[in-house]
């Protein structure tokens, strides 16, 4: 199996931060701005690019021949439908949702006043055949919210993506699917943390640093899973954006 991990195009809430390093003002689910519909639009076309032959060719590792993808998913948070929908579009597939893949936090308000977050109710199954006919939903959404819970922690988060990873073996182990998901920051990082064993490693360099994994809006991270050893074949790849859309 290959796994592309996909994050968003710029949502409202990147656009706000980056202007004011703040989360005053943010959308509980925001839509992509302007820029991040070009970023998608962008990303749609790069990996709609593809040679008949990318799918049984194992050697081709950064995809110069194509992005052969058998499944597209996406969390239930608009940002990432949106950018998925471009996907699904250029190469005319099926999007399914996946909750489990959805951003750290959930869906949840900020107190400008007090810092806190709290935990708001999704879109419910009505929101997403109105404004998305096109995704393919979870059987046990209905008419509450698909998030009906408190503010999610890291922590908690961390073992959602160990959970995820183990689905994912479930779902797409042992075979040949080359399976792209849609997905956030936040949980990339989990992701990846979680892959790796290294949730909350620091490096005592000058006082302890905590390890980050910076990723760009709208990029492409590749993990080969073999039968002998799990590969990461290249992470953050951006070089499909001109310098104006890279955020």
């Amino acid at each position: 199996m290959q796994l592309y991990l996909i994050r968003h195009a710029q949502s409202e809430n990147n656009a706000l931060w980056a202007r004011t390093q703040s989360e005053n003002g943010r959308s509980s689910d925001p839509l992509l701005t302007e820029i991040g519909q070009q970023q998608a639009n962008a990303l749609a076309q790069f990996v709609a690019q593809s040679d008949e032959n990318a799918t049984t060719d194992k050697f081709d590792i950064y995809n110069r021949k194509g992005f052969p993808f058998t499944h597209l998913y996406c969390s239930l948070m608009q940002r990432a439908i949106q950018t998925a929908t471009a996907i699904a579009e250029a190469k005319a597939m099926p999007l399914v949702s996946w909750e489990m893949i959805h951003e750290w936090g959930g869906i949840y308000e900020h107190d400008e006043i007090g810092g806190q977050h709290r935990g708001l109710e999704g879109p419910n199954r009505a929101f997403f055949t109105a404004n998305y006919p096109h995704v393919a939903l979870p059987v046990e959404l209905d008419g509450k919210g698909w998030w009906n819970r408190p503010f999610e922690t890291r922590e908690e988060c961390f073992t959602r993506a160990q959970r995820f990873i183990q689905a994912l073996e479930e779902k797409h182990g042992d075979t040949d699917d080359k399976v792209a998901i849609v997905t956030h920051g936040g949980f990339f990082y989990s992701f990846m943390s979680a892959l790796l064993g290294s949730w909350g490693a620091t490096i005592d360099f000058q006082g302890d640093k905590r390890i980050w994994m910076a990723v760009n809006n709208a990029s492409i991270t590749r993990v080969d899973f073999n039968d002998t050893h799990i590969r990461v074949a290249y992470m953050n790849r951006i070089d499909f954006l001109p310098p104006n859309l890279i955020t």
